[in-house]
C-alpha cells in the first residue's frame, strides 16, 4: 500500500469526514524515511518531480564539521549519536536526522543538514 501525505479521512474522535469522491493523486504520495545510520557511506538516488533527483544518505561514517571559533570546515569521523530531538528511540539505533547531536573525534556537534534529503551530513561543533 502506498504512503500518502493527504489529509486523513478520519476525525480525531474516530468519525469519518465526508468523502471528496476522488482517489489519491500522485503528487500526494510519500516515501519511506531514509533512517540514516552510522556505517560505511551508502546513498540512494530518488526521482522527484521534473528532472530533479534527491540523494538519500542511508549510512555514513564521516561528517563535514564546521568549527565556529576557527571558522573552518573539516571532515570528522562519527562515533555515536548522543541526542536526537526527532525521536528518543533513534539514539539507541544511531539514526541521524536534522538537529541530532553526534559525538565525533573532534567533539560534540549538531547536524544542520537533512541527510535523508540533502545527500550530505553537515554539522556545527557545540
Amino acid at each position: 500500500m502506498a504512503i500518502s501525505q493527504r489529509k486523513s479521512l478520519r476525525k480525531p474522535s474516530g468519525g469519518r469526514y465526508k468523502q471528496k469522491g476522488r482517489k489519491e493523486k500522485v503528487n500526494e504520495l510519500g516515501r519511506e524515511p531514509a533512517l540514516t545510520h552510522i556505517q560505511k557511506r551508502r546513498a540512494k538516488y530518488v526521482r522527484t518531480r521534473s528532472a530533479y533527483r534527491k540523494v538519500r544518505v542511508l549510512a555514513a561514517d564521516t561528517v563535514n564539521l564546521f568549527d565556529p571559533k576557527a571558522k573552518k570546515y573539516e571532515q570528522a569521523k562519527i562515533k555515536t549519536v548522543v541526542e536526537n530531538p526527532a525521536n528518543r528511540h533513534f539514539i539507541r539505533r544511531n539514526i541521524m536526522t536534522k538537529g541530532t547531536v553526534i559525538d565525533t573525534d573532534k567533539g560534540k556537534a549538531r547536524i544542520t543538514s537533512r541527510p535523508g534529503q540533502d545527500g550530505t551530513i553537515n554539522a556545527v561543533l557545540i
